[in-house]
């Protein structure tokens, strides 16, 4: 079976992780999260790793959140929370992650998309992309502790509103709101000329400074807050509201 992430180490200090199913818009599946949960704790030991760099593959989408079609026979409350709780300790271990991490959205990045890159330390995009925390427009909320993580990183009311609204943002709307950090083009003026301070000093200094904002949210709580989410997210899925916007949805896909 051919790997769906691809790594690519760089001599100066970075990984760069490819989310690598580009016909499926870079969705996530199983083994795309079984193989980000091993990349992730190799990574953490690495000591020639002092940054990660998460993107999609191909133009068009950075991740378009959960494949449906692979998570469309889940209908229970305990069939939901198995597959949610999975990728939501995926993506705390994402969060957690002991070096600084970056989310290039360099494409499209809609529902569990923008929960990746939330779990991410800083949000880069192209231009040309569009996001949004769709996810209210299938019955259903972040489902992956996104929405705890977004109430960490930007102004309640304007987390609330990305949740709420359930639309599309351009990149240029989604950074008035803080959502993404800069808006980046190619070559020299793309994600490496942001992270070029950082890979100037010693991965022990970049350590240390996320362990402090690690151990704030240890001591605020936050996995917890993640789990009872996800545990939300669980009930509304098992909703026929949710099976019929899913059904919706793929059919248009045809």
């Amino acid at each position: 079976m051919d790997q769906v992430i691809e790594v690519e180490k760089d001599k100066r200090g970075f990984m760069k992780l490819l989310f690598n199913r580009p016909e499926k818009r870079n969705a996530v599946n199983y083994q795309l999260m079984d193989e980000l949960e091993s990349i992730l704790s190799e990574a953490a030991c690495d000591d020639e790793v002092k940054l990660l760099v998460l993107t999609g593959a191909g133009p068009e989408a950075f991740c378009s959140g959960g494949d449906l079609r692979e998570f469309q026979d889940l209908h229970t409350e305990e069939e939901a929370f198995a597959m949610l709780s999975k990728m939501g300790e995926i993506l705390y271990k994402l969060a957690v992650f002991p070096k600084p991490t970056i989310a290039l959205i360099n494409g499209s990045a809609f529902g569990g998309g923008c929960e990746i890159a939330t779990a991410c330390d800083f949000r880069l995009a192209k231009r040309e992309a569009r996001l949004g925390f769709v996810q209210g427009t299938l019955g259903i909320t972040t489902g992956w502790g996104g929405a705890s993580l977004l109430l960490e990183k930007i102004p309640e009311q304007k987390a609330l509103k990305l949740l709420l609204d359930a639309k599309i943002h351009k990149a240029e709307e989604a950074k008035e709101l803080g959502f993404v950090d800069e808006i980046v083009g190619e070559g020299t003026d793309g994600w490496e000329w942001f992270a070029e301070d950082f890979l100037r000093h010693e991965t022990g200094v970049l350590m240390a400074y996320k362990r402090l904002l690690v151990h704030k949210w240890q001591d605020s709580g936050l996995k917890g807050r993640m789990d009872a989410e996800i545990r939300e997210c669980s009930k509304l899925w098992a909703r026929d509201e949710h099976h019929a916007a899913v059904e919706r949805f793929l059919n248009k896909k045809k």
